[in-house]
């Protein structure tokens, strides 16, 4: 089912609660670094303003743990977002109290106000299943998210990239604004539009690049491919425990090795039912992790003491030639360990590739974290379809979990 987006009500002289994803990367001065999440966040506060309402915006920087953080505060977010809007931005130094109600109480249409990170407050990320099991972790996280849901009149999810938590912001206090408008803003409305329509009813050839370090991590994700998509390429460490699993050495590679039967089983799983699984043929190999470390290249056994860090040339044109002629493409995870040189050289060929698929007509969705930033390193972003803002969201959405936070909002 469809939901509603902040298109299809009325925000005129309402006080609209917009839950962002502003979890920018920050220096060790405290400044933005890219302000990418900021921007994507614009077309849903501008639409709100346009039409008669005022913004009250709420989000989570970083990691700390429900104490109070200067380093976190997003205080550099208001003053970023003032510049980008070219009107002042009222920020809030706390999420919830006096000072926040009577801030909140004040707006007039047009107004923008920012509240203080949420997880400043241990309630915000208590999971739903433990406050269950514990109702005074239920009546903490409760009363935290009442506080808030009492600030609007209308509750907007522009948050993928935390749509697949159920924290306070995402999914408790739009139970408590139970009766009044709860919907998507743009951004989600894109990300389930691209990643809904596609994993759903995709064009064919449909291919799926999967990297990154754990096996553990993409499991769900390859079952659940496996029934929908015509082949997976598979790169990153996660390769070495399907080496492992055909009985080959791979050194001091990584590996999960309570997965290798696992791995095993999906290869044989994809045969019977006609999926290809790809694996690199060759791999770059290093004795130490770090840049520059002396290298070479192997096509068959990895010896004791050398460890896999990125696919190597061969596998590079073999992953290259599996997307020609593809349709619909997929993207999760990098070939390597692409934040060291010369290791970077397997993700930035695929990246190339999907790159250059697309723009022979393929639909090529990047599924955030790393193989978005490698896209957008490479100065590519323009050459894809779609970079999807959250990683692990994206990630569970393709391994066809349902998302609580999204299924609470108003259907159309």
């Amino acid at each position: 089912m469809a939901k509603k987006t902040v298109a299809d009500i009325n925000v005129a002289d309402k006080k609209v609660l917009i839950r962002c994803d502003f979890n920018v990367p920050l220096d060790e001065a405290g400044n933005i670094t890219s302000d990418a999440r900021i921007t994507k966040a614009l077309p849903t506060i501008k639409h709100v303003l346009e039409n008669g309402g005022a913004v009250i915006l709420m989000s989570h920087l970083g990691r700390p743990k429900g104490e109070r953080n200067a380093k976190l505060s997003l205080l550099p977010v208001a003053k970023r977002l003032g510049e980008l809007l070219g009107r002042d931005v009222i920020f809030a130094d706390d999420c919830i109290g006096d000072d926040v109600t009577a801030k909140a109480a004040a707006l007039k249409a047009g107004d923008v106000l920012l509240l203080e990170n949420l997880r400043f407050h241990k309630p915000e990320t208590i999971k739903d299943k433990a406050a269950k099991d514990d109702p005074q972790l239920r009546q903490a996280k409760d009363e935290f998210a009442k506080q808030i849901a009492a600030l609007a009149d209308v509750y907007v999810d522009d948050a993928f990239g935390t749509a697949h938590r159920d924290n306070a912001s995402m999914y408790t206090v739009p139970v408590m604004m139970e009766g009044k408008d709860r919907v998507s803003g743009f951004l989600i409305e894109k990300e389930l539009k691209f990643l809904g329509q596609t994993v759903s009813d995709p064009e064919r050839p449909f291919v799926a690049i999967l990297g990154g370090a754990k096996v553990s991590d993409k499991i769900g994700v390859i079952e659940n491919l496996l029934q929908k998509v015509d082949r997976i390429l598979i790169g990153g460490a996660m390769a070495y425990t399907f080496f492992k699993a055909q009985g080959r050495e791979i050194g001091n590679s990584l590996c999960e090795d309570d997965f290798v039967e696992k791995a095993g089983g999906l290869v044989e799983k994809a045969r019977q039912i006609g999926c290809e699984i790809v694996l690199p043929v060759d791999t770059v190999v290093a004795k130490e992790f770090k840049a520059n470390a002396e290298n070479k290249v192997v096509e068959s056994d990895i010896e004791p003491d050398w460890q896999g860090l990125d696919i190597g040339p061969k596998s590079q044109k073999l992953f290259a030639g599996k997307l020609e002629g593809a349709r619909t493409i997929v993207w999760n995870g990098p070939m390597g360990v692409f934040e060291l040189e010369p290791f970077d050289e397997g993700t930035k060929a695929v990246a190339m590739a999907v790159a250059e698929a697309t723009g022979k007509g393929a639909k090529s969705i990047i599924g955030g974290g790393d193989s978005a930033s490698a896209i957008v390193n490479m100065g590519l972003e323009d050459k894809v379809s779609h970079i999807s803002t959250g990683g692990g969201a994206s990630l569970e959405f393709l391994e066809g979990k349902k998302f609580v936070c999204l299924d609470i909002l108003d259907d159309k």
